[in-house]
């Protein structure tokens, strides 16, 4: 099931914990994108991308399960 409102962290396209697929859901972006953007902000020794993807895996619920 698609959502169209809500920002989750994604079940779907999870590898760490759903933020990056949960964003790219949320903003219609391709979640490789999404990833490419997170990683390019860990470039730069690691805080820059690290410190708000822990901040957004904490606020973030976890995306409903749906029969």
């Amino acid at each position: 099931m698609e959502h169209s409102r809500g920002l989750y962290r994604s079940r779907k396209h999870r590898i760490i914990a759903g933020v990056a697929g949960g964003l790219a859901e949320r903003f219609g972006v391709p979640v490789w994108l999404m990833r490419v953007i997170w990683l390019l902000l860990l470039l730069p020794g690691g805080l820059p991308g690290l410190v708000p993807y822990i901040i957004l895996w904490i606020l973030i619920p976890e995306e409903p399960e749906y029969d």
